[in-house]
């Protein structure tokens, strides 16, 4: 006997659509039935007509603690996630500090336990001091991440033969590198040569030249050191042609983010400072051929880089817009952006449950567990109902930022329920039950 039935639904995996009824038990998918087939089991959901898809993975979330608790928290961030259909969030180390030593690492699993809505797996980030890899290594944390740009020099790697280095020290590590593209020496030439602190001079400091050149330098570096890497927020036409060309000397991955597929750099005229993040948003152009890239297969994998900052931070006079805190909500707003690309016919509900659950469960080492609806994955299930139709709104939203700039914005289904590990955490918009979120480790 099972100990939930879910009855009547079309189970979406990356692989399509398949008329199955699901029984949970012990936290874990018992087994994926022939629709209608009898079973038993203590509880019976009826999701007839609706559709059932595993648990969204966010890949790159920043949630904030330690240290920057009044932009966002574990309890916060995790609450936002949940309810827009995200069970597991993968944190990103740019707190204060920055979890760069193990001990660092261990600190930051023992805040977050007993205070998370969903599961969370954390990611350590490369310093310049390398003996830190191997006990971070023995913490198992699903990714470590080197930046190439716009970060303290502690945690600066501004060349190929920096990079290279560090790839170098993973040996055979098998874990996942992130690599955020960016050149250093763009940013602080363009900073020069205009010290306006107009949007225009933000943009040529992080302009498509240093994306680039950050991807074919990561590409480079992963092929000749044999390590496998995921690359950051891809959001330009000269990012993505790079990427097309030589993705295949190496294994890695990428991203791209929702809000890199809706606005452009003229909407910083309207929304200024609530979409003021790094890379910045691109020409019309840019936006067109990343979505032909997403509609193509060629992006592996979507992220929100939610980077929540309070609200009078974003509001605050600031001299330059550079100088604008850097970033923007996205966990609640994740699966409703990604159901409009499928409104626009962009792409179908199976690329998103690959983009969105499956590719970075895989790739941050919890493919045995997460990101599909299969015998033995753990039960993280969302119900969404088809017939119904849904709206994004500010007054909604409970991240710390209080606002998301999707504000308004309707989508052709709703997200009636949400289950992590097998037992309901939203039902109807609502967080129900108590906090039952675990930390995730990289499967070995």
């Amino acid at each position: 006997m099972f100990e939930t039935l879910i009855h009547g639904a079309t189970v979406v995996n990356a692989e399509g659509p398949s008329r199955w009824d699901v029984g949970i038990a012990n936290g874990k998918v018992s087994a994926v039935i022939a629709a209608g087939k009898a079973a038993e089991a203590r509880t019976v959901i009826d999701a007839a007509g609706c559709l059932l898809l595993p648990g969204l993975v966010d890949a790159h979330a920043h949630l904030r603690e330690p240290g920057l608790t009044h932009k966002e928290d574990f309890a916060s961030g995790t609450h936002a996630a949940a309810l827009g259909g995200v069970t597991t969030v993968l944190d990103m180390p740019t707190d204060e500090p920055w979890t760069a030593t193990p001990e660092q690492f261990a600190d930051k699993m023992k805040m977050a336990q007993g205070r998370i809505h969903v599961d969370v797996g954390l990611q350590a980030v490369v310093s310049r001091d390398l003996s830190r890899i191997a006990g971070l290594l023995d913490l198992s944390p699903v990714s470590f991440e080197l930046f190439t740009a716009d970060v303290p020099d502690a945690f600066l790697f501004a060349s190929l033969d920096a990079v290279a280095e560090v790839l170098k020290a993973f040996g055979e590590a098998g874990t996942l590198i992130g690599i955020s593209p960016g050149d250093q020496s763009i940013l602080s030439g363009s900073t020069e040569r205009d010290r306006s602190g107009s949007i225009a001079a933000f943009l040529d400091s992080r302009s498509p030249v240093a994306e680039a050149g950050g991807i074919a330098r990561a590409l480079v570096a992963a092929a000749s050191t044999g390590t496998k890497i995921h690359i950051r927020q891809i959001n330009s036409e000269l990012g993505v042609e790079t990427w097309r060309r030589l993705r295949g000397i190496a294994d890695a991955s990428v991203e791209t983010t929702p809000q890199s597929l809706f606005f452009t750099a003229d909407d910083y005229q309207t929304q200024g400072a609530n979409l003021k993040a790094s890379p910045p948003l691109r020409s019309s152009r840019d936006v067109e051929a990343l979505r032909a890239a997403l509609s193509g297969g060629l992006i592996d994998i979507v992220a929100t880089d939610h980077a929540p900052h309070s609200p009078v931070e974003k509001t605050a006079p600031h001299a330059a817009f550079a100088d604008i805190p850097g970033g923007m909500p996205g966990l609640q707003t994740l699966l409703a952006t990604m159901l409009k690309l499928v409104d626009d016919g962009l792409i179908a509900l199976p690329d998103l449950v690959r983009m969105c659950a499956r590719n970075p469960a895989e790739r941050f080492g919890l493919g045995r567990r997460k990101g599909r609806i299969a015998a033995g994955y753990d039960a993280d299930l969302l119900i969404l109902d088809s017939r119904q139709s849904s709206s994004i709104s500010n007054a909604e939203q409970v991240s710390r930022a209080a606002y998301t700039p999707f504000d308004g914005w309707t989508v052709g289904a709703r997200l009636t329920n949400v289950f992590l590990r097998g037992r309901e955490i939203v039902r109807a918009g609502k967080l129900i039950g108590p906090t039952f979120g675990n930390i995730v480790t990289r499967e070995s």
